[in-house]
């Protein structure tokens, strides 16, 4: 199990962007946030016991070493765009795109081996 060596905060800023800060341990959040309890039911087992805020939502995973809080407006935005995106469509060749490509590889192949 990857230890969490990374306490990310994700905040919107007054412009709409988001607003990332990383810390190198939980001391900074545990001085600027009151801690309402601790994560007991994470599929990541590397976030159980770690602190839950009042006023931000999480601990969630971001990668091997990175534990993630956001506010509740950007949990919400973010959900919302991951929602509404479209998986990309994967396109599926017909037998008879098949059968004319392997005619076009034949066709390739006698053309190089009559001019060799």
């Amino acid at each position: 199990m990857a230890k969490k060596d990374t306490f990310r905060v994700v905040t919107r800023g007054s412009d709409g962007s988001l607003m990332i800060s990383d810390y190198p341990s939980v001391d900074p959040l545990m001085q600027s946030h009151q801690q309402i309890g601790i994560d007991d039911c994470s599929t990541d087992l590397a976030l159980r016991g770690m602190p839950v805020f009042r006023g931000l939502v999480g601990p969630m995973p971001e990668g091997k070493n990175i534990v993630r809080y956001e506010t509740p407006e950007v949990f919400e935005v973010l959900t919302k765009e991951w929602m509404n995106a479209k998986p990309r469509k994967r396109r599926r060749r017909t037998a008879a795109q098949i059968a004319e490509e392997a005619a076009l590889a034949l066709e390739l192949e006698a053309q190089m081996a009559s001019s060799s």
